[in-house]
């Protein structure tokens, strides 16, 4: 197989965890090549410890490291906020946006090292290979891709385990997890293992962002977010850049236990799957953004983005980051951004985030129209004339069905 293929190069994309190290040894025994092990840093902060000589240790011929917290923040969670992105209407899609980039940066690395493949960590009944392999075919489509779990032999963990073991792989063999993470800037999510059983409560001790709103502070935290054009450029008033953003309100909000949902969903195979997340900045984020463009946005244009919005979350979560469709999206939703300046104000309470006052100086709200009070911009008579029109096909075929 690599005789055929003529692989010289591969660049993995690596964790450190079993299976990222067990694939860096089968990929070598395999196609007899080099493999350059590349990890981004999307905010994982102490998983990446000893990454490097790890890696090396397990026969990579180099390490990349690359700091994409900044990028991540500013080209993809900030994007996906503006579009008010969230799958089946609670996922917040951390993951999902994580990957386009980790590929984007692999494949930049790909051209420096002249690398003949790409190989992840997927398996084959996740998401992640498609958002991965869509990327790659986007970005590098004259390139090998290699999936090893659609490929090699290993049934599962425990053969991952005894490989290791046989090969002097560094990885914790003998500690097992009861559950699998994914941790970057925009969140944590858990699957599997005991959280395979859907009416199971998590345990408390495995969340990492966020306390219980039981634990969570007695007194309530007010926080006042500006925006830009849609995207937040201070918190309290102190101006920051996205990253800063995010993991500002990470730790603000994971103080009063913001951003945790339990939810089962449908995997772009059709898997039903079950996830439970911790996104306590996204959260805050997303209503904080999304209420701000209710004084900022005109009916048509946001009922019109809001139905969009299903749509971009979609095409995020499958892995469609870099298609045209996406792009044709990602247009429209920059378009209706130009006036969502100004602020915000937020209430977090016990696992609440309550949305309790916004103001912009280019609002369309306007207190002389919307008062019950007696005011000169609203003739309330005429909208007996405007009813009178508006009913008129239900009037119509009420009257029809009576014949």
């Amino acid at each position: 197989m690599a005789a055929q293929k003529n692989i010289k190069k591969i660049v993995l994309a690596y964790s450190g965890g079993l299976d990222t190290s067990v694939i860096l040894t089968w990929l070598k025994e395999t196609y007899g090549c080099e493999v350059v092990a590349f990890t981004a840093d999307v905010g994982q902060k102490e998983e990446l410890t000893g990454l490097e000589e790890k890696g090396i240790k397990t026969g990579a011929s180099k390490v990349y490291i690359e700091d994409l917290r900044l990028e991540f923040a500013r080209d993809f969670i900030y994007p996906a906020i503006q579009g008010n992105a969230i799958y089946e209407m609670r996922y917040l899609l951390g993951t999902s946006l994580a990957r386009p980039l980790i590929a984007k940066a692999m494949v930049e690395v790909g051209k420096k090292e002249g690398a003949d493949a790409f190989a992840h960590g997927a398996t084959g009944k996740g998401n992640d290979q498609v958002r991965f392999e869509l990327a790659f075919k986007s970005l590098a489509p004259e390139k090998e891709i290699i999936a090893p779990w659609r490929t090699w032999s290993f049934g599962g963990r425990a053969d991952l385990i005894e490989y290791a073991k046989s090969k002097g792989i560094p990885v914790p063999v003998t500690a097992s997890k009861p559950y699998s993470m994914d941790r970057n800037l925009m969140h944590i999510s858990y699957e599997g293992g005991i959280l395979e059983d859907p009416y199971r409560e998590p345990n408390e001790d495995m969340f990492l962002l966020t306390v219980s709103p039981e634990k969570a502070p007695d007194a309530p935290e007010y926080v006042e977010l500006d925006f830009v054009e849609g995207n937040c450029v201070a918190v309290n008033g102190k101006k920051m850049d996205p990253y800063q953003v995010v993991d500002t309100l990470n730790t603000i909000g994971g103080k009063h236990g913001i951003g945790r949902v339990d939810i089962v969903e449908n995997r772009l195979v059709g898997i039903k799957s079950r996830g439970v997340y911790e996104t306590p900045g996204g959260t805050i984020l997303f209503h904080a953004h999304r209420d701000l463009e209710s004084i900022t946005i005109d009916r048509d244009t946001q009922h019109h983005k809001d139905k969009l919005s299903a749509e971009f979350a979609e095409l995020i979560y499958n892995g469609h980051w870099f298609s045209s469709r996406m792009a044709a999206v990602r247009a429209f939703i920059s378009e209706t951004q130009r006036f969502v300046t100004g602020t915000v104000k937020v209430k977090l309470y016990k696992g609440n985030c309550i949305i309790v006052g916004r103001k912009s100086s280019v609002s369309l709200y306007n207190p002389e129209m919307a008062t019950f009070e007696k005011e000169e911009l609203y003739n309330q008579k005429d909208a007996e004339g405007f009813i009178n029109l508006y009913g008129l096909p239900a009037k119509e075929a009420a009257r029809l069905r009576k014949k």
